[in-house]
């Protein structure tokens, strides 16, 4: 799908989850969820999906991509529909081990999400998050995303305390 050229020729490759990713995967992101106090009831730790994600990114108006390197799981974030929300996907599970982060992957990743989004059909882009979480929501307002007070939608996580909505008019941020 996409080549992200890091320092000293490293490649990151951005490719859709694969059914063999799973493992290594929901291993990062609950190791990101302990991390940032979120293992616990209300978070992406109680989904269900966790651990057979690649089913649920398989239907219809969504997509899960995963950063590789050499064979390596780095991160991953997806998109699916927000239920209860016309015309609006919530971006879902987007996490990167602490050794991918501040390299430009978390860029690459929305920018490649925000297009798919745009192909969907979706006219908005929701998504939730913690206060803690200072890195990613710089990245959220960087790409035009905007704080909002309350939670959209059925997502079934109500420990997020930060809440931000995007229109797709076009891909907006900065490129």
């Amino acid at each position: 799908m996409a080549v992200i050229l890091l320092s000293k020729g490293r490649e990151v490759n951005l490719r859709p989850l694969h059914p063999l990713d799973e493992t290594d995967l929901s291993r990062l992101i609950r190791a990101a969820l302990v991390e940032f106090g979120a293992d616990r009831p209300g978070f992406a730790w109680q989904d269900p999906e966790l651990d057979a994600m690649s089913k649920t990114y398989a239907a219809s108006g969504s997509i899960y991509l995963v950063a590789v390197e050499g064979g390596n799981i780095l991160g991953g974030a997806g998109l699916g529909p927000l239920r209860g929300v016309e015309a609006t996907c919530e971006l879902q599970k987007m996490y990167l081990a602490p050794s991918a982060r501040g390299k430009g992957i978390g860029w690459r990743l929305m920018r490649s999400l925000l297009k798919q989004a745009r192909v969907l059909g979706y006219r908005w882009v929701y998504l939730e998050t913690l206060s803690g979480m200072v890195a990613a929501q710089r990245l959220y307002r960087a790409w035009g995303f905007l704080k909002i007070e309350r939670p959209l939608g059925q997502t079934g996580h109500g420990g997020c305390d930060c809440w931000f909505l995007k229109e797709l008019h076009g891909i907006g941020g900065a490129e």
